[in-house]
């Protein structure tokens, strides 16, 4: 076999057969180089070459099988007062690795709307000094899917530096979250911009809780000479708990911003397409925040990350030989009678649980005065206005005020003659009411306000 019927050949096997097969005519097909093959996981070959850290030629002696996305035009970012921004926004990512970052063409000023990742290709690798051969093959099949690679170089040590050099450099985090979904990890430069507008200055909160906040865990970060001193483990596992809409993430977020500690968000623990366990998913997050300390690890709405089935693995994890120093497990969920006692109710897990309750009438008065300021002058409340809202919106979370000024302003300007703004949301109240009465009618009074999840609005 020549190397230019490598690939297509090789797929005619069995999926199992495939990697063994290919790296056995490699080492035929190039005696005098050195072979080692791996999968991808930190392997960002593409995203190494982005950051022009080496430069990818193509090999014209065979097809190059590459997937080209239709990106589509970036979300606009919302405006800075608008308080509940959505936490996630998935961008589209093969084996964990994002599509090259669009670049601005000259005729529109606009990033192209397609980009490309590799399938099945073979590389021309040129690196420092170095020239390597880089064969990438996606595996599917046969309940199979999974990225294997293999490096012909002049020697194994080479070989082996530019693995370590590519990996080293996926495992820093920059400016951006790292997130795993679909059993792979993958970097969100988009979802770290749309953080930034979350601060402590525009979250709203009951009583002096934001500061309990904040101060838990400025002095957690600082403190590790102290933890060590007394023999205390350098870790922390923290969760939110209360009703949807009433600023857990907004927490999280400003918290990201403030500490400005890498961020590891964990969409699922499932990856149902690849096959495989929760429980590998569960070990490979955890591996990698310990290769990321000090580090936050946000485990968002953690009693739909749980099942009966993987929530033991999780424990171990998280509570286990493995030391996870430097670790702080920030966890939130709007139903923690879902949650086993053995993580509610065992301290060295989640040491603290911080209530996030309904709003009292001076935090929807805060809350009301934040979003009257964003409002155009010819819609601003009067105090008195605001003072009333505030006193006839008993009941509601953040997330229904929001709705409640979103809702009034489309209804002011579709018929600015009905009266003032104060007027029209005084209307709005009630029928915001009727649609909670409605909605704890469908659901159970528990996830009536998830209808009003702020990560989707």
């Amino acid at each position: 076999m020549n190397k230019e019927q490598l690939i297509s050949e090789m797929l005619l096997l069995p999926t199992t057969a495939i990697e063994y097969h290919v790296s056995q005519h490699l080492v035929q097909l190039f005696p005098d180089k050195a072979l080692i093959e791996g999968e991808m996981g930190n392997f960002n070959l593409e995203g190494y070459a982005k950051a022009k850290h080496c430069i990818l030629t193509r090999k014209t002696f065979l097809y190059n099988q590459m997937t080209t996305y239709w990106r589509g035009p970036e979300p606009e970012v919302m405006h800075p007062h608008h308080l509940m921004m959505p936490m996630s926004m998935r961008a589209t990512s093969v084996n964990g690795r994002q599509p090259f970052p669009r670049e601005k063409t000259a005729r529109e000023g606009l990033e192209p709307a397609t980009s490309d990742t590799v399938k099945k290709a073979w590389f021309d690798v040129h690196w420092q000094e170095y020239t390597l051969d880089v064969l990438i093959l996606n595996i599917e099949g046969e309940g199979l899917f999974k990225y294997h690679f293999w490096i012909l170089a002049e020697t194994e040590e080479v070989a082996r530096n530019f693995v370590a050099a590519v990996c080293e450099w996926n495992m820093e985090i920059r400016s951006e979250v790292l997130v795993f979904d679909d059993g792979y990890w993958h970097k969100d430069e988009r979802l770290f911009q749309d953080i930034q507008s979350a601060t402590f200055e525009n979250l709203v909160l009951r009583g002096n809780l934001k500061q309990e906040i904040r101060d838990d865990l400025v002095q957690f970060f600082q403190s590790r000479a102290l933890y060590e001193e007394h023999d205390i483990p350098w870790k922390r596992g923290i969760l939110f708990v209360g009703p949807a809409g009433n600023g857990k993430t907004h927490t999280v977020k400003a918290l990201i911003n403030s500490l400005e500690y890498p961020c590891l968000y964990v969409k699922s623990f499932r990856a149902p397409h690849t096959g495989v366990a929760d429980e590998v998913n569960i070990r490979q997050v955890f591996e990698r925040a310990r290769r990321s300390t000090p580090c936050l690890l946000v485990l968002e709405d953690l009693d739909s990350l749980l099942t009966s089935q993987n929530r033991s693995f999780f424990l171990n994890e998280l509570d286990g030989f493995a030391a996870n120093i430097g670790i702080v497990t920030l966890a939130t969920t709007n139903h923690p009678e879902r949650l086993d006692p053995a993580i509610l109710e065992r301290p060295s897990r989640f040491d603290r649980k911080y209530p996030f309750g309904l709003p009292e009438q001076a935090e929807r008065k805060a809350y009301i005065a934040l979003w009257n300021e964003a409002l155009k002058p010819t819609l601003r409340l009067s105090a008195e206005e605001m003072e009333k809202i505030a006193a006839v919106t008993e009941g509601f979370s953040f997330a229904y005020l929001k709705e409640l000024f979103v809702s009034s302003k489309m209804r002011w300007i579709a018929n600015p003659q009905q009266g003032s703004m104060g007027e029209v949301m005084n209307t709005q109240v009630g029928k915001l009411r009727e649609q909670m009465v409605s909605a704890e009618m469908l659901v159970s009074p528990n996830s009536a306000e998830d209808l009003y999840d702020f990560r989707s609005s």
